[in-house]
């Protein structure tokens, strides 16, 4: 198990943090309201955001950048280059298998694909939405599917990837979702989770996502993995300053 940035080629992805900021997250989900604790407009609109971004439907995809991503489309800058450095890290042959878990519109495997031909793709994710944006030649290798319970064997893959995802589940089925990711794998791993290493990072991830179920201090992050017993790679998505 290695702590290793393999992410770093792909660019900073930029969301409206200080709009977000004016929500505050409890065990109910986000209820702060835009002006006043007591603001019952607000409250309700601040349950509807959060609401419709865990449908992780078109809103979430293609609606406006306050319920995710604004608008997801390919674009080569950003996975081209992080597929190629994935597939070198981990030495893998032109005909490996790879899983991407959470793979929204499948656009990693494409890159994959356009890079390794050969390769045996397949993909997963929660969202029926996305999996019917996928290219046509990508969207028969994407089932739709929760994370904590995958539909594959022991030991199906060569590499399985898993992109800020396991951590839109709560704790439990975060931990049963890793638990998956390593079984499915044949000893090469790598997930990226939301974390933070100080205050200022914590409070910065905590105003930019509304979607993550499961998010700790790294240190938090390193007892989970030896806990569930993931031998895999790992590395973290932090809102920067």
């Amino acid at each position: 198990m290695a702590e290793i940035n393999l992410l770093d080629l792909y660019p900073r992805p930029q969301r409206p943090i200080e709009e977000r900021g004016r929500r505050k997250l409890s065990k109910e989900g986000w209820i702060g309201p835009l002006v006043d604790q007591q603001d019952n407009v607000g409250i309700l609109l601040e349950h509807r955001l959060l609401e419709v971004a865990r449908q992780f439907g078109k809103e979430y995809f293609d609606g406006d950048r306050l319920y995710g991503y604004g608008g997801y489309y390919y674009d080569p800058r950003f996975w081209t280059d992080t597929v190629r450095k994935l597939k070198e890290h981990y030495k893998l042959p032109g005909n490996a298998s790879i899983l991407d878990v959470g793979c929204a519109k499948g656009f990693m495997l494409y890159d994959f694909k356009k890079l390794m031909p050969q390769a045996k793709v397949a993909g997963l994710d929660i969202s029926e939405y996305a999996r019917g944006q996928a290219s046509e030649g990508i969207r028969p290798f994407i089932s739709v599917g929760n994370a904590k319970s995958l539909p594959y064997p022991d030991a199906s893959f060569d590499l399985v990837l898993s992109i800020s995802t396991v951590d839109h589940l709560p704790l439990k089925e975060c931990e049963q979702a890793i638990r998956e990711i390593q079984r499915v794998g044949r000893g090469k791993t790598f997930i990226s989770v939301n974390a933070w290493r100080d205050d200022e990072e914590r409070d910065l991830l905590l105003k930019w996502n509304i979607t993550a179920q499961t998010s700790m201090h790294v240190d938090d992050w390193k007892r989970l993995f030896k806990r569930v017993g993931y031998e895999g790679d790992y590395w973290w998505f932090l809102v920067k300053p």
